[in-house]
């Protein structure tokens, strides 16, 4: 097995991030991992539909947008990083704008990362029952190994189908 040397972790700053962020922290300390990736992709349909809405002459533009995000998130992944233990200059943020699947493939590839740490939801439709759009997108085409993070709620849940359903 080659050594894990960069991580990424990518962010839609739900409400189960946090606990990913503690999750991926733990495992690169534990890997002696030379570098944490943090990645957030801001939807470009998002941004366009603020152009759009812009365009009809309401108060809102896609730059200030985009920055509004960017500066959100990065305060957001602070503060969760406020309470892990791991050097500052081992951790990296990356924010960009693009479609999420295809932005966060080619990041990884760029960046040429050992692994993916991302979390997935239970969603309550068949196609996406075990993971999210994103999620399953890059798990079909990704090159680079992914490690799928469970948060205690959505594992209960997905115990608890599988249970029912056997």
């Amino acid at each position: 097995m080659n050594p894990v040397k960069k991580i990424m972790v990518p962010l839609a700053f739900s409400k189960y991030s946090s606990g990913i962020v503690d999750y991926a922290v733990g495992l690169a300390s534990a890997l002696g991992a030379e570098q944490l990736l943090f990645v957030s992709v801001i939807n470009q349909r998002d941004v366009d539909a603020v152009t759009t809405i812009s365009s009809l002459g309401y108060q809102v533009d896609g730059e200030h947008y985009v920055q509004e995000i960017k500066n959100d998130r990065a305060a957001q992944l602070e503060k969760m990083l406020e309470s892990v233990d791991f050097p500052d200059e081992k951790i990296k943020l990356i924010l960009s704008v693009g479609k999420p699947a295809n932005k966060l493939l080619k990041i990884a590839v760029r960046e040429d990362v050992d692994m993916i740490v991302m979390g997935v939801r239970a969603r309550g439709d068949i196609t996406h029952a075990f993971t999210g759009l994103v999620a399953e997108k890059l798990f079909r085409r990704s090159p680079i190994t992914i490690v799928s993070y469970r948060e205690e709620t959505i594992a209960n849940r997905l115990r608890k189908r599988i249970t029912e359903r056997l």
